[in-house]
């Protein structure tokens, strides 16, 4: 963004009437959302409920907010060459990637037949996922592990899959206990698994960054679904085998260093 772009938008921004907000590309999402009683919070997806082509302009609207909070924070953006594009950057990560999960719709899953008959436990992680705090918009940086005990009925799919679909809702404003109960009913309903068990540790920016500055604190939370409720040696075992393997993962770091 040039002095002069900033200069327009600013302009443009502050010629702005109730009526403009009332006919932003916001404004009609939100109606449409309102309107069929669904919710949008802040860890909702609402693609089902964005045009083609209105993506775009919520960006643009994005970015104009954001202009309009680092004016409000009193930051030169028109003569400080750091900022100057700030508004822009802000609002293209927001919408593009980091809360993407939000507008986009969820990625294809191709799954199979279990035609094995497989019915022991899988394991997959850690899957490195991102996301950030819902109360604060500060980063959360994580690992997930996931285990599937399958039988004749669930459908399989490929190992890339379970990453894109953590990924899919943790690219939202997220509360880590909330996240991992979203992540189990994406893949209940999609593999119809007779055992299904998450188990997330991460560390959150909102406790690192601001408040007490804690930098040494994390958080674990899990959720057990299905036979993983009921059967306690099924969940030690899960829970011994992805905390065993993110245990090699170190030591195999403190080797190469």
């Amino acid at each position: 963004m040039t002095h002069a772009t900033a200069r327009a938008i600013r302009i443009a921004r502050e010629d702005r009437t109730p009526q403009d907000d009332a006919r932003s590309v916001a404004a009609c999402i939100r109606k449409r959302l309102i309107d069929a009683g669904q919710r949008f919070n802040a860890n909702d997806n609402i693609a089902a409920f964005i045009h083609p082509g209105e993506l775009d302009a919520l960006r643009d609207e994005v970015e104009e907010r954001m202009q309009d909070v680092l004016d409000t924070l009193v930051i030169d953006t028109a003569n400080d060459h750091n900022t100057v594009d700030t508004a822009h950057r802000v609002a293209r990560m927001f919408v593009d990637e980091v809360f993407r999960g939000r507008y986009e719709h969820a990625p294809r899953v191709t799954s199979f037949p279990n035609v094995a008959g497989i019915d022991e436990l899988i394991i997959v992680g850690p899957i490195t996922v991102r996301s950030a705090c819902s109360h604060h918009l500060c980063p959360i940086m994580g690992r997930i592990w996931l285990g599937v005990v399958p039988d004749a009925d669930s459908d399989l799919i490929g190992l890339s899959k379970y990453a894109r679909l953590c990924d899919w809702v943790m690219s939202r404003p997220q509360i880590q206990e909330e996240a991992v109960a979203m992540i189990a009913d994406e893949f209940e309903r999609r593999i119809r698994p007779v055992g299904l068990a998450i188990l997330m540790e991460a560390t959150h920016f909102c406790i690192h960054w601001r408040g007490v500055r804690d930098g040494e604190a994390s958080m674990t939370s899990s959720a057990m679904r299905g036979t993983f409720r009921h059967d306690a040696g099924l969940r030690r075992e899960f829970l011994h085998l992805a905390k065993g393997a993110a245990g090699r993962q170190v030591h195999a770091v403190g080797q190469e260093s």
